[in-house]
């Protein structure tokens, strides 16, 4: 099969022929039509889990895809072939990713059916972004009437973000560059504010402070103006880590710094609410997997406003 895989972390990704996975007891192998990209995904190649992994090389890229359920393993119960599924396919100790026609899924792992609405290179977009968007308005509580700031939320997992806030009835403010306006009040955000000039424009329109603010590009260091925004017993969230939970606790303030772990019943919910017109995930570019090398070559370097799935 096809695949897109690094020979040694640090390695130029390339495309390569490799021997087609066979599904284990417990798991499912899946024909996927297209993967997914996000950030993560290069870094892991460049090293930065380098200690943390022992990966098997080559090593398929990529995380995220949807597909067809072509095979099962032992004791799976749960899919059967011909079932259309999305989710996370990643397999470092076995060389498996998604950047490839044929993965692996454990049955009770972060997979579920497709969301009948969207087509595959849809739903491949879906997993990683939204569903940390997901976990990050979950751990931030946001509740009807909240105002909440979104920094980041032009990206995929902004966009979502900025959905799942308005649907629990918050207010969502928006950092956005004036040609991202109109993009982010279309995923409901109420207010827009500039980036760079974000806490002092959100302080002006809001002196009494506000409810939460979800922190989705800002490193270790860089919060500081975003936590002075919050009134009394605020939260803030944070899904690079960026957050010290004790000196917020001190200030009266909550810091969670969101690690995002997809579950089945997460990536059910989510198909739900696609099915339901509920939530939008924009695909910015599709690009086919014989173009990848290069795609994944310029990616880091653009500023995102919405997804890149490979087609496969």
């Amino acid at each position: 099969m096809r695949a897109i895989a690094i020979s040694a972390f640090g390695a130029d990704p390339e495309l390569i022929e490799v021997p087609e996975p066979e599904p284990r007891p417990g798991e499912i192998l899946v024909r996927l039509r297209a993967a997914g990209y996000n950030p993560v995904d290069t870094k892991i190649a460049g090293g930065a889990m380098k200690g943390v992994m022992s990966p098997a090389f080559p090593l398929i890229m990529g995380q995220d895809g949807a597909g067809v359920v072509t095979a099962v393993g032992g004791e799976v119960s749960r899919f059967r072939p011909g079932d259309e599924v999305y989710g996370r396919f990643s397999h470092p100790a076995r060389g498996l990713g998604s950047y490839a026609e044929y993965a692996v899924a454990a049955e009770d792992g972060p997979v579920a059916r497709m969301p009948k609405g969207m087509t595959p290179e849809q739903a491949a977009a879906v997993p990683t972004a939204t569903g940390t968007a997901w976990d990050v308005v979950e751990a931030a509580r946001i509740d009807e009437g909240q105002t909440v700031l979104i920094v980041g939320a032009t990206g995929g997992v902004g966009q979502s973000a900025i959905q799942l806030a308005a649907l629990r009835g918050a207010r969502v403010i928006a950092t956005a560059a004036p040609a991202d306006e109109d993009l982010v009040r279309g995923f409901g955000a109420a207010e827009t504010v500039d980036r760079d000039r974000a806490a002092e424009q959100v302080r002006a329109a809001h002196p009494d402070g506000i409810d939460a603010v979800l922190e989705l590009v800002s490193p270790a260091g860089a919060t500081g103006p975003a936590e002075a925004l919050l009134r009394p017993g605020g939260v803030i969230c944070s899904i690079v880590h960026a957050l010290d939970p004790d000196a917020l606790a001190a200030r009266e303030l909550r810091g969670v710094n969101v690690i995002n772990h997809p579950t089945p019943q997460v990536l059910t919910n989510l198909a739900d609410l696609i099915d339901a017109g509920r939530l939008r995930v924009r695909v910015e570019a599709q690009v086919p997997l014989e173009r990848a090398p290069a795609e994944l070559r310029e990616i880091a370097g653009r500023r995102a406003r919405g997804k890149t799935v490979f087609l496969l």
